[in-house]
């Protein structure tokens, strides 16, 4: 990912650390109240998405970053939401055992 997108998804992570959220952060379509954020960024005609879930045990958990090449809208690939998905029980499962 391009430096300046890191920066904007890096600085997203560290206000939700501190319990804020950033201007550009909202909540993923496909997850209810989960606390599942997405920031997106374009960058040079491309799109990056960071997804993270703050609200388990009080910890942020990254949960995917990806360049969004879907050709279909806007919607996020199902390979992806489906990784995501993965991702949010295996961060829920570890919460639970921390």
């Amino acid at each position: 990912m391009p430096g300046d997108v890191i920066d904007v998804f890096g600085y997203a992570l560290h206000l939700a650390q501190m319990g804020k959220k950033h201007d550009q952060a909202k909540p993923m379509k496909g997850f209810g109240g989960a606390g599942v954020l997405e920031v997106v960024e374009d960058h040079m005609g491309n799109t990056y998405r960071a997804v993270y879930a703050v609200k388990i045990a009080d910890k942020v958990y990254v949960l995917h970053c990806f360049q969004k090449k879907s050709t279909k809208g806007i919607q996020t690939p199902k390979h992806e939401m489906d990784l995501i998905r993965e991702r949010l029980k295996a961060a829920q499962a570890h919460a639970k055992g921390a």
